[in-house]
């Protein structure tokens, strides 16, 4: 399958799938005229990959978890742990979040009517 034949078939333009392949995440044989040449499966592994990347993986985690898929009749373990710890780390950051949400209307209560702007120009 050639690139524009790929990009097609996954929506993603043909710069994103050659930057997929400079860093290793997306292989292609080049054929005797330069021209890559993608497995069928790429469509399979592209749609994974954008995925992963919709739950908040980022390209370096799914770079490491990269092995898992190539058993995945077995990776269903590995691949619970692996949304489990991105779960945790959502929470932890909605927990922040909330701290951070709550000290700043504590400041804008202590602040009342006067404009912290005004008073910094001073």
């Amino acid at each position: 399958m050639r690139i524009g034949e790929l990009a097609e078939a996954t929506g993603l333009s043909r710069d994103t799938l050659r930057f997929y392949e400079e860093r290793g995440l997306l292989a292609a044989r080049r054929r005797g005229n330069g021209y890559r040449d993608y497995p069928v499966e790429a469509v399979e592994w592209l749609c994974y990959l954008r995925s992963a990347q919709a739950l908040g993986f980022t390209l370096a985690e799914i770079e490491a978890g990269m092995p898992l898929l190539a058993d995945p009749a077995n990776a269903g373990v590995e691949l619970r742990a692996a949304l489990e710890r991105k779960l945790g780390d959502i929470d932890a950051r909605i927990a922040g979040l909330a701290e951070l949400r709550g000290a700043l209307a504590r400041k804008v209560e202590d602040l009342g009517a006067d404009c912290p702007l005004r008073t910094a120009a001073r």
